[in-house]
């Protein structure tokens, strides 16, 4: 079994703070510290440009890959990381759809992260040729999959309700009909168990800063399916995707396999702090985690409706439909959050009125999880949420 009381010991968790927003941003893992001061002083300092060698940068996006490969179902060396997930979203929708010629939509659902369709909407535009991007409802979509459709593209958890897209029917549902499967991991990996490779998954990319601990801005991952791996062109050729970055040479050539996913020089530092925070997994069972992450979500929405008539759940009623974080509707969420952010229940806001939770396993605890339905439940029965201040808005919500 997994020791989650060892895992909450290797992060710095501030006093007072009842922290259930690591769905957006996680808390920083006490060996990041250390790491990028080794890599600011001992390589960057003293190894100067030396160190791209000597402390084995140039491999850094690939070793930190197959890191992030074992949490998501997914071979060695079929997963990069680097550069930020619009980035990952734009090369591997691009990818799918060269490997597509002949069809034209790309399906996704509204319950999309934004960026992820502006992207598609962007690259389409760019693309030309009649290609077209369609939006359906989340429960739409296996019956929106025909042979129009090019390339499939979810996120497999809302950011907004932690609704679960079934991964394994609708990647399945996707190649019976000719079409790839894009999949978007930002809010489940780290949160659940995946399986890339049972699921016959297509492309994967994902963010590392929310369930992964990686600070803010840390680098992306992308995976590719090793039957693509060698063939999908990657539409960003930048050096670092060439089969021999340092000889310089004028022409294009992609690199074996997945590495050709990678485009400029790796941001050296904010990997080697992702790496690091990575540590925190090696011990961690995803059965494990799953079954505690749902212990901790079924506690909150019982205490919170028990508590709390004021609020309306928006995230599924089985937890098995659900990722990792549970959503709460409220008119003035806004305020309602600010109010118990300033009583240290961190959470956040999602347009128009979606108060959000992320559960955490590797430091969160099931008295934590009361004491902040307890809070909430206050601040809604004395109207503590009502005031100015907590009505301003910030440009970060």
């Amino acid at each position: 079994m997994t020791d989650f009381a060892a895992t909450r010991a290797l992060f710095h968790l501030p006093e007072g703070v009842l922290y259930l927003d690591g769905n957006s941003l996680g808390p920083l893992p006490l060996a990041a510290e250390a790491r990028a001061a080794r890599v600011l002083r001992a390589e960057w300092g003293d190894r100067l440009i030396r160190a791209w060698n000597d402390a084995h940068w140039t491999t850094l996006p690939a070793r930190v890959g197959d890191r992030i490969a074992r949490l998501i179902g997914a071979p060695p060396g079929t997963v990069t990381t680097g550069d930020t997930l619009s980035i990952k979203v734009f090369q591997a929708l691009a990818a799918a759809l060269a490997l597509r010629p002949d069809r034209r939509v790309v399906l996704s659902d509204s319950g999309n992260f934004p960026t992820d369709l502006y992207i598609a909407d962007a690259l389409v535009q760019a693309l030309g040729r009649g290609l077209e991007v369609k939006v359906v409802a989340p429960e739409e979509v296996a019956a929106a999959i025909d042979d129009s459709v090019a390339v499939v593209m979810l996120t497999q958890v809302d950011y907004r309700t932690g609704r679960l897209h079934d991964m394994a029917a609708l990647t399945a549902r996707a190649h019976a009909s000719g079409a790839l499967a894009v999949w978007d991991l930002a809010h489940s990996a780290g949160a659940l168990p995946i399986d890339v490779t049972a699921a016959q998954a297509d492309f994967a990319i994902g963010c590392t800063y929310k369930y992964l601990n990686g600070g803010p801005g840390a680098p992306a991952f992308i995976h590719v399916a090793p039957a693509h791996a060698d063939v999908a062109q990657p539409i960003l050729a930048g050096w670092f995707g060439h089969d021999a970055p340092f000889a310089f040479e004028r022409d294009y050539r992609p690199a074996p396999g997945v590495e050709r996913m990678r485009v400029g020089t790796p941001p050296i530092v904010a990997l080697s702090i992702l790496d690091a925070a990575l540590d925190a997994w090696e011990e961690v069972d995803m059965a494990d985690l799953r079954a505690a992450s749902i212990r901790l979500s079924e506690r909150f929405i019982h205490e919170v409706e028990a508590r709390c008539p004021q609020v309306t759940l928006a995230s599924p009623r089985d937890p098995q439909a659900r990722g990792s974080q549970v959503s709460f509707t409220h008119p003035h969420a806004y305020a309602v959050m600010q109010a118990l952010i300033a009583r240290g229940v961190i959470g956040d806001v999602r347009a128009p009125d979606v108060l959000r939770f992320g559960f955490t396993p590797l430091y969160l605890s099931e008295d934590e999880v009361v004491r902040a339905a307890t809070i909430l439940a206050e601040i809604l029965d004395t109207g503590a949420w009502d005031r100015a201040d907590y009505h301003a808005r910030a440009k970060v919500t």
